[in-house]
């Protein structure tokens, strides 16, 4: 079980933040998703989800187009290949620390 509990502290702890496991639920759900979206799906302050957009960016994970519909900004969010692999990794991760770990319950 020891090891198992030591596995948990090597799952990737950008993606393993709670505001940025919201936007990557999302993100990988769907091909792109505008700033309001999340915003409004996360429930994160304007200021709080564009801090941890721009984080994954810098990570390689996401990647943010500014554009106009119309002539109204638009901001479109999109998981990076590498971004995908990422959350693929972790899931895969949090999966066999959960089975790992709780398989001998009754």
């Amino acid at each position: 079980m020891s090891r198992d509990i030591q596995g948990l502290a090597e799952v990737n702890r950008l993606i393993h933040e709670p505001a940025r496991l919201m936007i990557f639920a999302i993100l990988s759900a769907v091909e792109s998703a505008d700033f309001l979206y999340l915003h409004q799906e996360t429930g994160l302050s304007r200021g709080n989800l564009s801090s941890h957009l721009s984080k994954l960016e810098e990570a390689g994970y996401l990647r943010i187009v500014k554009t106009y519909r119309g002539k109204i900004p638009l901001t479109v969010c999109q998981l990076t290949e590498t971004g995908r692999k990422a959350f693929e990794d972790y899931r895969r991760q949090i999966k066999r620390f959960v089975e790992n770990t709780f398989e001998t319950g009754g």
